[in-house]
């Protein structure tokens, strides 16, 4: 078990790797989704096994699907999960005096798709989850599905979680409009369950027509094996994120140290008409098992983010139009840039609504290290900084652990608070870190508090069955 405090010790030497991360959240929590209102069983291949598909998987189960979860041979926190799909019936619903129970977590895909899953069936059901879950939204969602015709109350009257949904099964004809402004988890969730509950469902907000999780969720519906059969999860492209950004900080350290060397050669800083040769020298490089032409998730570009500007990034990156969620590991290493102007990180405004209040998160924890970091609406402008260790708060959000962990590789001194946050989606992300070479990045991990180095067993986050 991860300690509550550990300390990231910096590579000092070139790596080379080839890094395979688990499945993506995103599509296996859709798959789950699916497989249930599929005629018959699939399975589904490379599923992620983390803390919120684990809470789908079991609100599944407790809603009387019959599902098998078997290891993965090759990524130990992936599954084979094989789901008996009853074709858009859902066995098991509570009564007036006794709701079925349903709890969601901290796991928006399970709040969100769920909500509109349960409305297929036939009595009662009562959504809870973690307290920062009452926070986030879902007026959007409850709005549609009332539209609908289903009856929802939410106990304390603001269309957010705890909720009691009335299932009542399919409403033919039935027509409902939803907003993305806040989540594109709420069309995805009327979308899922649309065939089966014969609904029209009109999306509108922002870039509704080019929303990448959207258009997630419509390109699974058609590859999907509706009748049965066998769908492949793909690697979460968001957890890629972190090892391309490790390559991309350990390419500009392998080029400071070359530069050294060829300083201690000369003898002395090159004069008029002399050239510092830098000569030859190991490179890092260090890939990721993502594919990158499946076009299911926007984070995929990362990958040809960090490659096409090599050492140094863009003026200003969209999380509306560049990236999805590994806008926060650009942005948390965005301080050793080598732009003058510093990098303007643009469309934040929903990483607001998420695990945390993740631009206040970052601008805190960066700032905290010796950034230099300016808040203008949902706007953050990064500039280059020297940088120092600090205590790092996680604020229970998995990606804030893992980008601020990818950021002490490089600077000295960086802790990271509750890292066992990361069962969320990456529950080993320490233990590839920490790997030798060429399956990890060999990197040393301590205690935050005695300063022992862990082993590799007491880096895995939290038991997984």
């Amino acid at each position: 078990m991860l300690p509550d405090l550990i300390e990231i010790v910096p590579l000092t030497e070139p790596v080379r790797a080839e890094i395979t991360v688990p499945g993506s959240k995103s599509i296996t929590n859709r798959a789950l989704i699916l497989a249930a209102l599929a005629e018959g069983a699939v399975t589904l291949r490379g599923a992620l096994w983390s803390e919120d598909t684990q809470i789908m998987t079991e609100a599944l189960q407790k809603l009387g699907f019959e599902i098998r979860v078997e290891a993965d041979l090759e990524e130990f926190c992936n599954r084979t999960i094989t789901v008996k799909g009853l074709g858009g019936r859902i066995p098991r619903a509570g009564t007036p005096g006794k709701p079925l129970e349903i709890f969601v977590g901290n796991a928006g895909t399970a709040a969100r798709f769920l909500a509109a899953f349960v409305c297929l069936g036939d009595g009662l059901y009562h959504f809870s989850g973690v307290p920062r879950m009452k926070e986030r939204p879902q007026k959007a969602l409850f709005k549609a599905l009332r539209e609908l015709g289903y009856r929802i109350e939410t106990e304390y009257g603001n269309d957010r979680l705890p909720a009691f949904i009335e299932g009542s099964g399919p409403s033919p004809g039935g027509k409902c409009e939803v907003s993305i402004e806040q989540s594109s988890q709420f069309a995805s969730a009327l979308l899922l369950c649309a065939k089966a509950g014969e609904w029209e469902v009109k999306v509108v907000g922002e870039n509704a027509e080019e929303s990448p999780y959207v258009a997630m969720t419509s390109k699974m519906m058609e590859a999907f094996p509706h009748q049965g059969g066998t769908f492949q999860i793909e690697p979460d492209a968001s957890s890629g994120s972190y090892f391309w950004a490790a390559g991309w900080l350990a390419q500009k350290s392998d080029l400071k140290h070359a530069h050294a060397r060829a300083l201690r050669d000369l003898g002395h800083n090159p004069g008029p008409g002399e050239t510092l040769k830098l000569g030859s020298f190991v490179k890092s490089e260090v890939t990721v098992s993502v594919s990158p032409t499946s076009r299911l998730q926007i984070d995929q570009d990362f990958q040809v983010f960090v490659g096409r500007f090599s050492l140094a990034m863009p003026t200003e990156v969209s999380r509306k139009h560049d990236l999805a969620d590994s806008i926060m590991t650009a942005i948390t290493v965005s301080p050793f840039n080598d732009g003058g102007n510093g990098v303007k990180f643009t469309d934040l405004g929903r990483l607001r609504l998420q695990e945390t209040e993740r631009v206040h998160a970052l601008k805190t924890e960066l700032t905290k290290c010796g950034a230099k970091v300016i808040e203008a609406g949902d706007t953050l402008a990064v500039y280059s900084s020297q940088l120092h260790g600090a205590e790092i708060e996680t604020y229970h959000d998995h990606r804030m652990a893992m980008c601020f962990a990818v950021l002490g590789l490089k600077v000295p001194g960086i802790k990271i608070k509750n890292p066992a946050c990361v069962k969320k989606t990456f529950p080993n992300f320490f233990q590839k870190l920490a790997a030798p070479p060429p399956k990890g990045l060999g990197v040393t991990i301590l205690d935050g508090k005695s300063g022992r180095k862990l082993e590799m067993d007491e880096l895995f986050a939290d038991e997984v069955g």
